[in-house]
Formats: structure tokens, sequence, C-alpha cells
């Protein structure tokens, strides 16, 4: 360690200050160390500038936050988004392991306000490249299935740019199995970084709220079962990173998902399900618009997930065999009672469990807590299993009965979207994991609704199917492309 570097950035009085006009701040640390380290800039004609700073602390944090201002400033945006703490801590001439956080902070204060930047421009900030390579936006969790996405983009020739979104931040989480949290961003950079791929952080937390947690708890409170995945991939999440690959001068977007995408010429791509049908992400991705799916690619369509586990090893990705998560990213840690009570102020609230007489048969903790056709956890004994039918949020009722109640012969649903012609649909995906069930699309209307946007759509299904739990998404197919989707009423 070099006491003399860190001395001279200790006493460097340059680039502190407020923020110019219309700069963008990233700010790391707070009240937890002690430490905070305030970085903004503004991105001028692709590179770093009208870099300002300022941090509050220890020794090290003031010095790490001069050595990262130093490093950046005037540097392009791709090379900035390369720099991470052991550069600052380089710079600083070593850092001891107690100092080390400063570092730490410098990095993320910088990562912070270049997702700002990136973020709130409206303009191009990025020329296309000079070698005329194609560049690609990659969007990286930090999993083995985007770093094999990235890798994929690479090796085919694009210059590839990596970002993570920070969707979700909650002290109750567990963090680490979470795949939108400030940890996962950062796992997410390092991986980006040991590929030698420049990374970019963008904060898309209040957005998230709005766009997901929100709806999400509303939904539950009304009686529905929503789908938060399929109104996050749509225009919560893939379409900012689209618009985002858009300034950053890139043709496209990749991701990790299972899918495909089938061009029947018509100059709008339909989503078509991935060649492992065990890993198929179609449904999940249904809500994307025809516009975002033109600039999307899925470079796992058409591997198995062995197959992608195989290349991360072949790379030497410590990801390789990493476990995959589970659960909804917000849920992670707390479940998704003790969401809903934290969040949606869904407390627990005895009500009855009835048949489809009325009959009362038990009792609840809450209507929130059953989705339809659920079968584990009601809380009855009874010679037959029993399955939830139907809840009722006005009367915290929860209806139960035998698996035979559960058969429908149609389906409503609710705010479609038909991309071609519903003659065209011939099976329909009531959720995730289900089979495809044979159907037609407004039997008994006078003329087939066309492509556009539809109130209601009646599905009629070729033979009886269980129920999926109003809120769920009812995705339209054609063999293995998606035709539409709506909203299980």
């Amino acid at each position: 360690m070099s006491h003399e570097a860190l001395d001279l950035y200790l006493r460097d009085p340059s680039r502190l200050g407020a923020p110019v006009p219309g700069a963008a701040t990233g700010r790391a640390g707070g009240a937890a160390c002690g430490d905070l380290i305030s970085i903004s800039l503004r991105l001028i004609g692709g590179r770093v500038g009208d870099l300002r700073r300022s941090a509050t602390g220890c020794g090290a944090a003031r010095a790490a936050s001069a050595a990262a201002a130093e490093l950046a400033d005037g540097l392009p945006l791709a090379e900035a988004a390369m720099l991470d703490a052991a550069a600052i801590s380089a710079e600083l001439g070593g850092l001891s392991s107690a100092g080390a956080h400063a570092a730490d902070l410098a990095a993320e204060a910088l990562h912070r306000a270049l997702g700002v930047a990136v973020a709130g421009s409206g303009d191009a900030i990025l020329p296309p490249p000079v070698d005329g390579r194609e560049r690609v936006l990659v969007a990286l969790s930090g999993g083995v299935d985007s770093a094999v996405a990235a890798l994929r983009e690479r090796e085919r020739g694009a210059e590839v740019v990596a970002i993570t979104l920070e969707l979700w931040s909650d002290p109750a989480n567990d963090a680490t199995k979470s795949c939108c949290s400030a940890d996962a961003v950062r796992a997410a950079r390092s991986l980006a970084h040991s590929l030698g791929i420049p990374h970019l952080t963008v904060d898309l937390r209040e957005r998230f709220r709005a766009g997901v947690v929100e709806p999400f708890v509303a939904g539950y409170a009304a009686g529905e079962t929503p789908n938060p995945c399929v109104r996050c991939n749509g225009r919560v999440r893939i379409e900012p990173m689209i618009e985002i690959a858009r300034r950053l001068g890139a043709r496209s977007l990749a991701t990790g998902h299972y899918a495909r995408l089938v061009d029947e010429g018509s100059g709008a791509p339909l989503l078509a399900a991935a060649a492992d049908p065990a890993k198929d992400q179609s449904y999940m991705l249904a809500g994307l618009s025809p516009a975002a799916l033109a600039r999307l690619r899925f470079p796992l369509g058409k591997l198995t997930k062995p197959e992608v586990r195989a290349l991360a090893a072949g790379a030497g990705l410590a990801v390789a065999a990493a476990a995959e998560s589970q659960d909804l990213c917000f849920l992670a840690g707390v479940g998704k009672a003790g969401f809903l009570a934290r969040h949606g102020a869904l407390p627990d609230r005895p009500g009855e469990l009835v048949d489809r007489s009325g009959s009362v048969l038990g009792t609840h903790r809450g209507h929130h807590r059953f989705t339809v056709g659920q079968r584990k956890g009601i809380g009855l004994a009874a010679p037959d299993p029993l399955y939830v039918l139907a809840t009722d949020a006005s009367s915290n009722r929860v209806t139960v009965g035998g698996a035979e109640e559960l058969d429908v012969g149609r389906v409503a649903i609710r705010d479609a979207i038909l991309h071609r012609p519903s003659a065209r649909v011939g099976s329909v995906r009531l959720r995730y994991r289900a089979r495809p069930v044979p159907c037609r699309v407004g039997a008994s209307a006078s003329a087939p609704p066309g492509p556009g946007r539809h109130e209601r759509l009646e599905v009629e299904l070729a033979h009886p199917a269980r129920a999926a739990a109003p809120g769920q998404t009812a995705v339209l197919c054609d063999g293995d492309l998606v035709i539409g989707h709506g909203t299980i009423a």
C-alpha cells in the first residue's frame, strides 16, 4: 500500500463542488458505514465531462472519490463503464482491507451516475461503431443464462455492452436471492468486467414499484392472482432497455430468455416457444409489443439448459453451476403473505371456507393467501383432495371443492391484444408451464375478431380444462407462435 498516493488524493481539491446544471448524480454509502460519496457528471459527445464530487467520512472515502473522479473524467462512456473498485484501489496505491470499502463506494457512486446519465438522456449518446461492427446491448442479470447470451453475441462478432437494472430494494428481502437487488447489480457488474464487457447500471425502482408491485398488491386485494412477470417483461423492464439501446447506438437488445422470434415477412416478428420446452419463457414474454420484438435478440432460443451450462463451463464462468432463482424477485426472503402484509396492508384476516352451496367448512387467515386451483395449505381434512375454486375479496370468503369442479369449457379474457387474426388461434395457455389447450376465439361472434386491442374476448375450449386464476395471463397461440394475450377475467 502506498501512503504517498493516498495522501496525494486526500489533499486533492479538484472537482469538488455542487453538480453542474443538468448533471446526473450517483451516491453510495450513508448512515450504516458513516461514509458517503457523491459523483455527478454529464455525457458530452459520448465522454464523461463536467464531473463533480463530494465525500464525507473517513480519509479513504474522500481519497477514493478523488481517485474515481481522476480516472473517469474525460473517458469515453465504454471505458468509464469498465472502471471498478480494483482500478480505484490501484490508483490509490492499494488499500488495506479496512479501507477497501471506500473504493467500492466510489465505484458504486460512479456507476450510478453513469446509469442516471444514460437513462435520462433523450438523445443518442454514442454513434454507431466506427469499425462497422454491430453494437448490441445485453441485459445481464448475473446468472448463467444472461452470461452465455453475452458470450454468444460477442462470439458472432458484435460489440457488446451490458446493462443491469436495479428494480427492488427492501431491507426485509434476501438480496442474495433476488435477481434485481443492489447485490445482484454488483455481481452482474463483476461478471461483465471479468468478460471485458463495459457495464451500465440503471435504477428503475420507482418504475418497478408503480408498474409491477402496486398492481400486484392491488390484484391480491381485489381477489385476483396477478402475473407480475408478464407485466415486468413488457413496458416496465424490456422496453426501457430497448430505448437505452437506441441511445447507445445499439441495433438490438439481447436477453438470456429461452424464446425465439419468427419473421413471417410482415415486418413484425412473432414470439415463438424455445427449443427447450422445459425452459421455454415465451409465456412470460407474451406482453411484448411487435415493435419491441423487432429490436430483441434471444441467443439461447435454440439451446437447452444443459448446453448453456456447458458453454459457461467451457468459458470458465463461475456462474456455470449457479442455482436458479425460484421465486418472484421482490418476494425473496419474505414470501407472498409477508410481502402483502408489509407493502399492501393485507394482514391476516379470518374468513370462512365454504363449498359451492355456501356451507361453512372451516376458517382461513385471509382470501389473499389463496389462488384458484390451489391444493396445498387449505387447512381442511377431507376424504378427497380439496382445491380452491374461487376467492371473494368483499366477503373474505374462499370457496373450495373437488378437482372436477375446477373444469371449465369457456374462458373470458379482458384487455386482450391480438397480433394476427383470431382465426389463427388454435390453442391457449392458461398458466405458466401449462400445456396448451385447443380452442377457438370469439366462437359466438358474427365475425372473428381481428388484430388489435379488444376489451373482452371469449375463448371456447375444445375440451374442459382446469380453470386458471382470475388475473393470470391467457396466451393465445398458433402452434408454438404467440398470436396474442389477455388477462383472465
